[in-house]
């Protein structure tokens, strides 16, 4: 049986009343602030990125600096958004970020190979895909083509590296580029593939070795925030303004100068 309405005020007239009623209260909430969370990757690759504890890993965005990591960190400033950073290895924060909304990861080459991997959010800061020797070493190189007669050392999920192999160089791979060094040292390698500031500041700081040759810059790479495709667009395109005024500011050529020798 249906309610009886009560005396006084029809039906009609109290549903409609308790919608207005409803729709007054929503009026009168404050705005919602974001609930986005973000996450964002990156690994232990100073002066771009580095752990501030001293350790190849950080769980939190106080215990991470560098100059990507400054940047990113300006741009966050700039959004609504809470977010998370983590330090981890490369191959296995590359791999985790892919598939996963609200997931990024930095500093990452924009190449036409991973394109359409990710959304883009930047450029941050250019890597120069440098070749080095050992600092006793006699080698030297006119093209990139003369070095396929070295063994080259690199790491996993390192873009140089991946690239490197697909043109059927010789590279000698492991899990992170530190221990790179020592194996020019100690022969086990006579080229290693990194960038031209990250080679010899990684030498000197893990293994006290000063004097690192580059005997090739090959390539120039912009380096960007590297988002999941499943992330909205709205968010992306939130980012890349936040990284825009900040770059307008002059607050990222401020942090370029801070780490640069």
């Amino acid at each position: 049986m249906p309610a009886i309405p009560g005396p006084g005020v029809p039906a009609p007239l109290r549903s409609v009343k308790r919608i207005a009623q409803g729709l007054l209260l929503l009026a009168l909430m404050p705005a919602a602030v974001a609930e986005e969370k973000l996450y964002f990757f990156t690994e232990n690759y100073p002066p771009y990125n580095s752990s501030t504890t001293g350790q190849g890993f950080a769980h939190n965005a106080d215990d991470i600096a560098g100059i990507c990591t400054d940047m990113v960190k300006q741009m966050m400033e700039r959004v609504d958004y809470e977010y998370i950073m983590k330090m981890r290895d490369w191959s296995r924060a590359y791999q985790w970020v892919q598939g996963r909304e609200n997931h990024g990861l930095f500093c990452t080459a924009r190449t036409d190979e991973r394109e359409d991997q990710f959304q883009w959010v930047g450029p941050l800061a250019p890597i120069k895909w440098t070749l080095f020797a050992a600092p006793d070493s006699d080698i030297e190189l006119d093209s990139l083509e003369d070095a396929k007669q070295y063994k080259i050392a690199g790491y996993k999920g390192d873009v140089m590296s991946d690239y490197l192999v697909s043109e059927g160089f010789d590279v000698i791979m492991s899990v992170s580029g530190e221990q790179n060094p020592r194996r020019l040292a100690l022969g086990q390698a006579d080229l290693w593939v990194t960038d031209g500031l990250v080679g010899p500041l990684v030498a000197e700081e893990e293994h006290d070795i000063t004097g690192l040759k580059p005997v090739l810059v090959f390539r120039e790479t912009p380096m960007y925030l590297a988002v999941s495709t499943e992330t909205d667009p709205d968010i992306v395109e939130d980012l890349q303004q936040g990284l825009d005024e900040a770059r307008d500011s002059g607050d990222l050529d401020g942090i370029i100068s801070r780490y640069q020798p």
